[in-house]
């Protein structure tokens, strides 16, 4: 089952929380302060934005902080908007356990730089209901994020 909007206000703790982020069956993260593109972390709070080249990956870190009970879980997609100008996303699924912000992986699949400025709201997260809690909630590599995380995968 979806939540709804009251029940997203009531169920998920999300902080900083804002009110026009709150969507009938979801909630838009906004960008956080910061990004990494081009091997290079930028301090996307103070500089107001990001610009990502065309034909280029980016990994965007959200505002918000987002910690789920163990049987509900996130499902996040592109804004409509930016998916118009080209910008597509590579979205996991939010496991029921998280804490932490959010590190996204955005692609630029257009001829021209696309702009996002601190505080936009670029992707909408919904939540959905387990039939029964999680046995074994996430713990991962990423758990308790605050800043851009890099893969963290092994590598032979």
């Amino acid at each position: 089952m979806m939540l709804p909007d009251w029940k997203i206000r009531k169920e998920i703790l999300i902080e900083p929380f804002s009110e026009k982020s709150l969507q009938p069956a979801g909630y838009d993260l906004r960008v956080g302060n910061e990004a990494y593109i081009n091997g290079e972390l930028i301090d996307v709070k103070g500089t107001g934005g990001l610009l990502i080249p065309p034909k280029t990956h980016a990994l965007v870190l959200t505002l918000e902080r987002v910690k789920l009970p163990d049987d509900i879980m996130g499902d996040m997609k592109i804004r409509s908007s930016l998916a118009r100008e080209g910008l597509i996303g590579s979205l996991a699924w939010v496991d029921p356990g998280w804490d932490g912000n959010l590190t996204l992986a955005l692609f630029n699949a257009s001829e021209r730089p696309i702009e996002l400025a601190y505080g936009e709201r670029f992707v909408q997260i919904a939540f959905l209901r387990l039939e029964n809690p999680s046995k074994n909630p996430y713990h991962g590599n990423y758990q308790g994020s605050r800043h851009v995380a890099l893969s963290r995968r092994r590598k032979l």
